[in-house]
């Protein structure tokens, strides 16, 4: 119940940091130690992966973390050749970044293991509560974001 809560460990905001940060590192520690890939270089590599170009500041709303840690992040993938920039045409201050064809085949690899460790962690519920969380986090995420807007 909202309110009622009096232990850091019944705060459910917390509880779902954790465990996300569980989950992400579990994931992370494959990719890491085999490709050399922090999480935020991860993150970045998959929305890129998924979505195609975008500029950093759509990579920050896409992937919710800082403007510092997306421009870090970027900058280390654009050394190791994994994501090239390009002028954005439709605004001259800001560019698109796109994986590369190494970062796509790279990308290519990772997204099996990370597919294959997903389904391993959620294997503990079922099919159905697997839906039904996600669309609470939906649910959650849109909340979020509306609350975002009204304090603009």
């Amino acid at each position: 119940m909202p309110g009622t809560q009096t232990r850091l460990s019944d705060f459910m905001p917390y509880r779902m940091a954790i465990t996300s940060n569980a989950v992400s590192s579990l994931i992370a520690g494959e990719y890491r130690s085999e490709f050399g890939l922090k999480i935020p270089e991860w993150r970045i590599m998959a929305v890129l992966g998924d979505a195609g170009p975008l500029t950093q500041r759509d990579l920050v709303r896409s992937t919710l973390m800082d403007k510092v840690a997306v421009n870090r992040a970027c900058k280390v993938l654009e050394e190791r050749g994994l994501v090239q920039r390009s002028p954005n045409e439709m605004d001259g201050r800001s560019h698109h970044l796109e994986l590369t064809t190494s970062g796509c085949e790279l990308h290519g690899q990772i997204w099996p293991q990370a597919v294959e460790m997903y389904e391993r962690i959620f294997a503990a519920i079922t099919p159905r509560e697997q839906e039904k969380l996600r669309s609470i986090l939906e649910k959650l995420l849109k909340a979020a974001r509306a609350m975002e807007v009204e304090e603009k």
